[in-house]
């Protein structure tokens, strides 16, 4: 834990009510756990990490061997540590090195094995806690967990209990990466998801956006899959509206730490979003006329967050860099939806550092690249009409030549 010093009143009052949990009978403790999770709530990133060490993820497994916190409870716990996890946007190995982490990783292994009598919400439980607090995995717990909890996220029950299940299964998924197992694994259920969501808005924000980061990161520069989330998921349309629809849930003028607990979460669910659009176009080059719109939207974003919101801000700019860089879209488009207003008032208005700075230069040196093609393109076409021009003439010329002799 931290030393008193380095402690914020956030983390002090975690400290003092995580140490005393080990004290209380299950349902006293399960109320203390309910306060303990408040506290993570109102946590900004750096009191999350600095808690959420090997060490107590370390204490919780030994109260488990030693009776003093129930399993359920444990999940309890790390849940809604893991939730946090997200939404806060945490990167951190910790878990997977506890003697917990590693406790559970056998216990689903284990688990998953039984031919009789397993018990799949404890697996399921296992799948969640692991994958919300981990940023690496093996083959073997991949292969467990995520057929687990993409099971869990097709059920299309209309029931409220079980959406509460469906939303809570895709939320973890946002944390593997694509280099973690075969791109083309999972495809059809993914889809099947997003394109449910679409028609009967069945998931929160946060779980429709795991369940397109995850479609993301698996197909990097696959051209067959890209043509599948351009054209027949709509990632341009849904995206336009997603962030049109944050944008209102926004107090602008406020800056981050001035937000209330549910402005935070939707300016965190509007800046992965955003990062979503900066992944897509690093790597995807597929573009249709619903572009046009999604570009604009983005430009809205930053206009709207680049006063108090630099976090938002800075990625709608990486958005418009690689969609420049990578000719997602045309020029006329960026045109078009403002882009290139946008990031020339920006840059007579404001001082950067360097690193801004080359984002923008980045941006107009793109499109420069790109205007110049369209230039060379036209003399390139203009001296071929010419050529035809003159062959067509000498063909005459020499057709009325043979006529008069």
């Amino acid at each position: 834990m931290l030393s008193k010093d380095r402690m914020t009143d956030n983390t002090k009052t975690f400290t003092e009510l995580f140490s005393e949990l080990e004290h209380y009978d299950e349902d006293k403790q399960r109320k203390k756990i309910g306060e303990t999770n408040e506290i993570i709530d109102g946590m900004n990133e750096e009191e999350f990490e600095s808690v959420f060490t090997e060490e107590p993820f370390n204490k919780m497994h030994e109260m488990i061997e030693e009776k003093k916190m129930s399993m359920e409870n444990a999940i309890l716990l790390l849940k809604h540590a893991g939730y946090s996890n997200v939404l806060k946007n945490v990167w951190d190995p910790c878990f997977n090195l506890s003697s917990l982490g590693k406790k559970f990783k056998k216990m689903a292994e284990e688990e998953e094995k039984k031919e009789k009598e397993k018990n799949k919400r404890l697996l399921i439980d296992l799948c969640e806690c692991h994958i919300f607090l981990s940023c690496s995995f093996t083959p073997e717990l991949l292969s467990i967990c995520v057929p687990c909890l993409l099971n869990v996220a097709l059920n299309k029950e209309e029931n409220e209990e079980i959406q509460k299940e469906v939303d809570l299964a895709l939320q973890p998924l946002s944390n593997i990466k694509y280099r973690n197992f075969k791109k083309e694994l999972f495809f059809n259920e993914i889809k099947e998801i997003i394109k449910h969501h679409q028609e009967h808005h069945n998931l929160t924000q946060l779980a429709y956006q795991s369940a397109w980061q995850f479609l993301i990161d698996r197909f990097f520069k696959d051209k067959d899959l890209e043509i599948v989330i351009v054209n027949e998921l709509h990632l341009a349309r849904e995206a336009a509206r997603e962030l049109e629809e944050l944008m209102k849930c926004i107090d602008w003028k406020k800056k981050e730490e001035e937000m209330s607990k549910e402005e935070a979460k939707e300016e965190f669910a509007l800046m992965r979003r955003a990062k979503t659009c900066a992944i897509y176009f690093q790597c995807c080059t597929l573009w249709n006329e619903e572009f046009v719109k999604f570009i604009n939207s983005i430009v809205q974003v930053y206009r709207a967050a680049k006063d108090n919101h630099r976090g938002i801000s800075d990625w709608c700019i990486y958005s418009l860099r690689n969609a420049a860089k990578n000719r997602v879209a045309k020029v006329e488009d960026l045109l078009k939806s403002g882009a290139i207003d946008a990031v020339l008032e920006e840059i007579q208005q404001s001082t950067f550092k360097d690193k801004i700075l080359r984002k923008y230069f980045h941006f107009f040196m793109n499109i420069s690249e790109r205007l110049k093609e369209i230039i060379d393109d036209e003399v390139e076409e203009a001296k071929r009409k010419e050529v035809k021009k003159k062959s067509f003439e000498k063909m005459e010329e020499n057709g009325k030549r043979r006529l008069y002799h």
